[in-house]
């Protein structure tokens, strides 16, 4: 029977939950095993990726040049370079970007309690790409210098979040409302950000698109504290929440009596996603996919429970990321697929797979 993503072969009761504590092991260990499992092969892929480029480096040689970096005894500059101010940072925001937007799609999904729910659905990307638009085609920005971009793409981005509690503040904040709201507003900055891009200049457009397809290439060892520091304490707080969350899919009535407002708990997750969200998003611009898929993924094999679906879906989120991102510098070496073109073109055909294969319904 196949129950909470897994086939127990008869460990379970009809309500899905294991009728042993033998059958209970079994499903924390399997659910385990998958989180240690994705963890290990986004490891793997990182570790390879710092091998691939325009310049062919051995695995190897790879490890000696990260060795003598760290030990201070450089021998070539330029593999140096490469290896240590262009690969390594790269790698590590795909990380970053894939555990954190993964485990705000699966939080997203749990708190609107719709599958098609992803960090974008709130229309932060529409405001973040408006933001960047702006300081790129108009040159107006909150602060100045390298960081005018990240900046007003962050700050945009936390529009339509702002638009959302509003609206549920005059409204009941229901997960229908929330959606419907996200769109309408997602939609109003689409149109804004067309509109100035008719009259870019080709260079200015140029910048424009390469930062909306969403790019690991601008990554340096300036942002990465930044971008951990919004996926740590996003996860963290997404972690604290997932007891919760678990209440909260059993319907509104049944957690209100169990002591959980809701309204407010849904509020606070929303917000809690949005500002994770809008942090990596800044930096990268948006990347489709990840929150969409890697939650239906983990929820595959380990089931419904949040505790142990959050970080399953980051492990997934991060590996696909990395996978992406290697793709994209293989195909059309030496140039370079952006890592959000690559997703969709994983992540599209992945997705609909699960629709056809899903032989039960999770929500």
């Amino acid at each position: 029977m196949l129950i909470w993503g897994l086939n127990l072969r008869g460990d379970t009761t009809d309500a899905g939950m294991p009728d042993t504590i033998e059958g209970f092991r079994r499903i924390i260990w399997r659910r385990c095993l998958f989180i240690i499992s994705m963890a290990l092969i986004a490891s793997a892929i990182a570790v390879y990726s710092l091998s691939i480029g325009s310049y062919e480096i051995g695995f190897i040689e790879v490890w000696r040049i990260l060795i003598d970096h760290v030990t201070g005894n450089i021998q070539n500059g330029l593999y140096d370079h490469m290896v240590w101010n262009l690969r390594l940072p790269r790698i590590l925001l795909g990380i970053l970007v894939g555990v954190g937007l993964a485990a705000v799609g699966a939080t997203m999904q749990s708190i609107l309690k719709n599958p098609l729910a992803d960090p974008y659905t709130t229309g932060i990307s529409s405001g973040a790409s408006f933001g960047a638009t702006l300081a790129i085609i108009l040159g107006l920005s909150l602060v100045g210098g390298d960081f005018a971009v990240i900046v007003n793409a962050f700050v945009f981005s936390l529009v339509p979040v702002s638009v959302i509690l509003l609206v549920s503040r005059i409204k009941h904040a229901s997960p229908t409302t929330m959606i419907l709201s996200g769109i309408a507003v997602m939609y109003i900055f689409g149109s804004l950000t067309t509109l100035f891009q008719l009259r870019a200049d080709p260079d200015d457009l140029k910048r424009v698109y390469n930062w909306g397809v969403g790019s690991l290439g601008y990554a340096d060892w300036d942002m990465l504290p930044i971008c951990a520091a919004f996926t740590f304490a996003g996860m963290a707080v997404m972690m604290l929440m997932a007891s919760r969350l678990n209440v909260l899919s059993s319907g509104d009535d049944s957690a209100k009596s169990l002591g959980v407002d809701a309204d407010r708990f849904r509020i606070i997750g929303l917000i809690i996603a949005s500002l994770t969200t809008a942090g990596l998003v800044s930096f990268t611009g948006p990347i489709g996919f990840i929150g969409l898929v890697s939650p239906h993924v983990a929820r595959i094999f380990i089931g419904s429970d949040n505790r142990f679906l959050i970080p399953a879906s980051a492990a997934f989120g991060a590996a696909m990321t990395l996978a992406a991102d290697m793709l994209g510098r293989i195909v059309v070496a030496p140039a370079i697929l952006q890592v959000g073109v690559v997703m969709s073109f994983i992540g599209g055909p992945m997705f609909l797979y699960i629709l056809i294969r899903q032989k039960r319904e999770v929500w």
